[in-house]
């Protein structure tokens, strides 16, 4: 169970338990859905102390499954990695918008990247569910794409989302 989360009942998560500033690239240059990929990998390789190829193969291996562009010019790559002790998260908020074979169609400017134990279970679920809502928000996402430093985005990501 991650830390802060209620022994009994629904599970109390926090996007400040997932992701952390120095995992958050705001201004990524990557030019196709397989770099974004293995720089976000890459990155969560160093936040975990995980070999970057070893997560990006997992992911890519999701990814070919359909894609995790989610519409809005955004997407959330996921998977699961047998050594990884706790759910991770990695973000990058691109430069140039990216063509991500999302179910809209469009292209992808914000990537949420979601690593999880294999153990994980319906934890792994609530945390994308997580990311989702508050992606889901347009002021959010608005303030996301305006915001050029990672201090920045992780305290749109980690503050209480808006009601509703």
């Amino acid at each position: 169970m991650l830390a802060g989360a209620k022994a009994k009942g629904s599970l109390t998560l926090h996007l400040s338990e997932l992701i952390e500033e120095g995992a958050i690239l705001p201004a990524l240059r990557s030019h196709s859905k397989k770099q974004i990929l293995q720089d976000l990998s890459e990155r969560a390789g160093q936040m975990t102390g995980l070999e970057g190829r070893e997560i990006f193969e997992t992911v890519l291996a999701r990814e070919r499954l359909g894609s995790t562009g989610i519409g809005n010019g955004i997407a959330i790559p996921h998977g699961k990695l047998a050594t990884l002790p706790r759910i991770r998260g990695v973000f990058g908020r691109l430069v140039k918008p990216v063509d991500f074979e999302a179910l809209d169609d469009q292209p992808v400017d914000l990537v949420f990247l979601l690593i999880a134990p294999e153990t994980a279970g319906a934890d792994h679920l609530k945390a994308l569910s997580k990311i989702a809502r508050m992606l889901r928000h347009p002021q959010t996402v608005r303030d996301l794409r305006a915001s050029r430093d990672a201090a920045s985005i992780h305290h749109l990501m980690t503050q209480t989302p808006p009601a509703g």
